[in-house]
């Protein structure tokens, strides 16, 4: 395959991208062109807010064709279009061949989440100190264990779980992905889990994956929560579990744990003032500026 690479405007970006997929590119990406220099510029989005622009302020893309010929082709109609004079050319280059599904597995290593309980890819050998282990490889859905929260909540759920675990006659994970935490809790004793998410692939994902790992629970759309529950898990972002502070307080049971991830350190505040009503909620872990925030609804501020 033949790379294109070509350097335009934020305002470009769409009609560039479009423009490429007409002339047959295989796939288009975009980056910002001044990635690793001081210019870099973060383009994040959250539910509730405005979405993050399409492109940088000097965006690269790159575009795969199948042959040198198509991507001269493309790049000569392209750059002839009278809005193109500001596009320019960077390089054109063969794309050198590679195992992807070797070098796409080789990014995902076996986490530590205590050092008894791990998340391990089918591809590798659980280590040997592992009593618990989740086998997951990367999918659709959100949930590796490689990120932050997700590790948070699981070693919170792995510590917990001596004291606790015996309560957790009832257990909801609200905002599943690919069902890890559903399937942590079940590993750690919980009984009878509701593992609710907006997205049809989601709760495809979690069902598969409970089933790869031995585990029974409930997966489907947030209506399939009803009742109280000892046990509340919410690993989303900091806009969405805001909005969703009344009905996750109301699903926790009297005396049960709700406890709350997808939170940057500097929103801490904002979320424990959005529960107060309902609930104090604690910082009770951080890492890599990420927090957990956990609290007993029927305790207020």
């Amino acid at each position: 395959m033949i790379e294109l690479l070509l350097l335009a405007g934020e305002d470009l970006v769409d009609t560039v991208s479009d423009a490429l997929m007409e002339l047959d590119a295989l796939s288009v990406s975009v980056e910002d062109a001044d990635a690793g220099t001081e210019a870099e510029q973060a383009l994040f989005g959250e539910p509730g807010l405005p979405p993050p622009k399409g492109g940088w302020g000097r965006s690269t893309l790159r575009a795969l064709f199948p042959t040198e010929e198509a991507a001269t082709e493309a790049a000569t109609l392209l750059l002839a279009q009278p809005w193109a004079s500001e596009v320019h050319v960077v390089a054109m280059q063969p794309v050198p061949d590679q195992d992807w599904v070797r070098l796409t597995q080789s990014q995902f290593h076996p986490v530590e989440i205590t050092p008894e309980f791990w998340i391990v890819p089918t591809w590798h050998e659980p280590p040997a100190q592992a009593r618990r282990v989740i086998r997951l490889d990367p999918g659709l859905a959100f949930g590796t264990g490689t990120h932050p929260t997700t590790r948070m909540c699981l070693r919170w759920i792995a510590q917990q779980a001596p004291a606790l675990a015996p309560s957790w006659q009832r257990v909801l994970d609200y905002g599943c992905g690919s069902g890890i935490l559903a399937i942590g809790a079940a590993l750690h004793g919980a009984q009878a889990i509701d593992a609710v998410d907006i997205d049809p692939a989601a709760i495809e994902s979690t069902q598969a994956n409970a089933q790869a790992n031995g585990v029974t629970l409930r997966a489907g759309p947030p209506e399939l929560a009803q009742g109280r529950y000892p046990l509340v898990l919410a690993n989303i972002l900091a806009t969405p579990l805001k909005l969703l502070a009344p009905l996750l307080c109301g699903h926790v049971a009297p005396g049960g744990h709700l406890v709350l991830a997808g939170i940057l350190e500097r929103q801490t505040d904002e979320l424990a003032e959005a529960y107060a009503p309902w609930c104090r909620l604690e910082v009770s872990d951080q890492e890599d500026g990420w927090i957990l925030m956990t609290g007993r609804p029927g305790t207020p501020a």
